[in-house]
């Protein structure tokens, strides 16, 4: 019988090549990309296999120092306004007028504003309404922005056409002028007024984001693979096309909640946000205004807690793009 021809190094014959037992293409390429790169491919684990898109993004972020710094900063805010007793155990109401205005005393490191109350145990407390606003307004805007942008995408037609007009009408309102005769109407001063014109005006923003990624994932052939398989339309948007599109919902809205922030403290500092007694960033901010050549730490502390949170949101956001965009890999 004639002697089998030499076969090439690296070679491989079609059965092998097509045989998943046998090595085959995969294999082969996987072998040779870990011996150019002395490790694992990319975006793969130690084992060779390759990472989801979240399992990626949380390898990115790890890694990511203003992820790391934005986060910790985050995780301070959130706890001294679960429990601000943990670094100012006054009472932020408890004024004394004897030491209206005066600065920095022992046991009082940001001295007094002008009707006694120590600024520092103002301060720490107001975190929890500005946080509180900014979370949970982002979360109705992200809720709601999501489930009607998601619909009108997945369907389209007179519901995408209905919807599309009347994000368009919100857009149209200055925020700041709409805050100024909603919340003059509606009184009371407490939080969830504050929260309900931001979801009322935040929504459009995020459904026009989840329109848009909708649109993009329901085009994709594992969408159209489903639908030939008889998958429904509930089935189609909750386990193909919401997995999918969610990512970029995420970004806007954590930018959006350091916005929010800022926009609570606005209204606030405008008289038609929140209001006494309830201690808040803004309206300490406003109550400091007048009084900034006398005594500037009032205005110091609060405006200075207020910008480190809104910067800290917004970092948190920009890492999380960066991590969720595969474009800016």
């Amino acid at each position: 019988m004639p002697e089998p021809e030499p076969k090439e190094p690296g070679s491989l014959t079609p059965d092998e090549a097509v045989t998943p037992a046998g090595g085959g293409a995969s294999s082969l390429a996987t072998s040779d990309a870990e011996t150019l790169e002395g490790g694992p491919i990319p975006g793969g684990t130690a084992s060779g296999k390759a990472r989801s898109l979240w399992s990626d993004a949380w390898h990115d972020l790890r890694r990511n120092p203003v992820f790391v710094v934005s986060a910790l900063i985050i995780l301070f805010l959130v706890l001294i306004a679960l429990w601000p007793g943990l670094i100012a155990s006054g009472n932020p109401l408890a004024c004394d007028l004897a030491k209206a205005q005066e600065g920095s005393q022992p046991g009082h490191p940001f001295g007094f504003d002008t009707q006694g109350c120590d600024v520092y145990t103002r301060t720490v407390h107001g975190a929890r309404a500005s946080i509180t606003v900014g979370i949970c307004a982002t979360a109705g805007a992200a809720l709601l922005g999501s489930v009607l942008g998601g619909l009108a995408g997945f369907f389209g037609g007179w519901w995408d056409a209905l919807l599309s007009r009347v994000a368009d009408i919100f857009f149209g309102i200055p925020i700041i002028l709409g805050g100024l005769v909603f919340l003059s109407v509606v009184t009371g001063g407490s939080l969830w007024p504050v929260v309900g014109f931001i979801v009322l005006l935040g929504w459009p923003q995020i459904s026009r984001i989840a329109r848009g990624s909708v649109v993009t994932a329901r085009q994709h052939d594992y969408v159209q693979a489903a639908r030939a398989l008889g998958a429904g339309n509930t089935r189609l948007l909750l386990r193909h096309i919401a997995p999918n599109a969610v990512a970029p919902v995420i970004v806007v809205a954590t930018i959006a909640l350091g916005t929010y922030i800022a926009l609570e403290a606005t209204l606030s500092f405008l008289g038609v946000g929140l209001k006494p007694p309830t201690v808040s960033w803004g309206i300490d901010i406003s109550n400091a205004s007048t009084q900034i050549r006398n005594a500037p730490h009032m205005l110091l502390w609060p405006a200075g807690a207020l910008s480190i949170t809104v910067l800290a949101f917004i970092m948190l956001g920009d890492a999380v793009r960066d991590a969720l965009d595969p474009k800016l890999r």
